[in-house]
């Protein structure tokens, strides 16, 4: 008994426990920001796929072929691929605002299954019409 007290008290290997507990959460929160970071990504590349369908729909004054042509291309070139709603379709009438969402669910697994769950992403641009329809 009285040797497993002085084990116990004893604090020679100290250093290498707390050693080991610190490279441990190090890794962990590597870990978590490796998983984290594509969310931000994502969310980067959706406000600027938003901002060039809306550009398009501002140049072409409607939304149709053109943005639909658009929405395609971006697609190809981002590798997402978003459910978008627009504010009014067809022809916009010069300064008429048009506005376009995009909403994309992203996993966010944190371990694998375990701990995995869908993140919604949503980005959302606005402009005028730059065209007189007569």
């Amino acid at each position: 008994m009285e040797a497993v007290r002085k084990i116990i008290k004893d604090n020679r290997g100290e250093g290498y426990i707390d050693v080991a507990v610190i490279v441990f959460c190090v890794m962990l929160v590597t870990a978590f920001g490796v998983k984290l970071f594509p969310i931000f990504i994502t969310k980067i590349q959706l406000d600027n796929f938003a901002d060039e369908l809306v550009r398009e729909a501002e140049i072409s004054g409607r939304v149709g072929s053109e943005t639909a042509g658009r929405q395609s291309a971006l697609e190809e070139k981002t590798g997402i691929h978003p459910d978008v709603y627009w504010s009014s379709g067809g022809n916009i009438q010069l300064n008429e605002e048009v506005t376009v969402t995009l909403v994309m669910q992203k996993d966010l697994g944190l371990f694998g299954r375990f701990g995995s769950f869908p993140v919604t992403i949503r980005a959302r641009a606005s402009g005028k019409s730059e065209v007189y329809w007569k």
